[in-house]
């Protein structure tokens, strides 16, 4: 399995981003690592290797992209403002730079999204709020109410990058083509937010599919189950 690392500079960052990148071709999937991860975390965790035989037939290619939580959600030691402003900076880089990248080297018009955890989090807010670069959007384990990071503060950038706040009222043409599938577990802590976002969905008429595995919790074993099996729904 070819395996490729990346360092870009990012122009609305303003600093150097990593990738791991799995693949030589296939369709291309966004991975986001979980809370304040990086770019090893998907190979690290054998997410990677759980889809090695969808890699190596050329189906998709991955790639694993570093977050800035550290910046954004979780920098305690900034102000709420900053934080979510931080975050905003990080979502242009997406749209802006990233997308376009994999665009054309992949030959796309859209993308996929994926993300376990917080990172789940990410992949649907970034499908929401850009349907128009994002055919596949799958989470795994996540939960999607970031008013918990913000002790309290709101603005206009908490309530678009807050799922639950935004999703009743976002309208898309976009909604209706994307290939959505909400992953949880029995016993994963975080499934009655996935279950909201299901519930929202399912009340715009927005076609997904809720995957609630009788077994396991919130941890890589059902998300390894879980992820080469939304990856075969391409």
């Amino acid at each position: 399995m070819h395996e490729q690392h990346r360092r870009f500079y990012s122009h609305h960052l303003g600093q150097d981003i990593d990738m791991l990148v799995f693949g030589t071709w296939g369709y291309p999937v966004v991975i986001f690592p979980t809370s304040g991860g990086h770019d090893n975390e998907a190979r690290d965790f054998k997410l990677i290797e759980a889809a090695r035989p969808l890699i190596e037939a050329g189906r998709v290619k991955l790639f694993c992209i570093d977050s800035i939580d550290r910046f954004s959600w979780y920098a305690k030691h900034l102000e709420p403002a900053i934080r979510v402003k931080n975050h905003v900076f990080y979502d242009q880089f997406l749209s802006d730079e990233l997308v376009p990248m994999l665009q054309k080297e992949c030959n796309v018009d859209k993308i996929g999204v994926a993300g376990c955890s917080f990172g789940g989090y990410h992949a649907l807010n970034f499908a929401f709020r850009h349907p128009n670069h994002v055919a596949h959007l799958f989470t795994m384990g996540a939960a999607f109410d970031i008013r918990q990071f913000m002790d309290g503060y709101h603005d206009d950038n908490v309530y678009y990058n807050n799922p639950p706040e935004y999703l009743p009222g976002a309208q898309s043409e976009h909604f209706q083509w994307m290939n959505i599938i909400l992953g949880t577990a029995e016993h994963d802590f975080c499934r009655h937010s996935t279950f909201n976002i299901s519930r929202i969905l399912q009340e715009k008429g927005i076609h997904h599919t809720l995957d609630v595995k009788p077994f396991g919790d919130h941890d890589w074993p059902v998300w390894r189950e879980m992820f080469p099996q939304y990856l075969n729904t391409i």
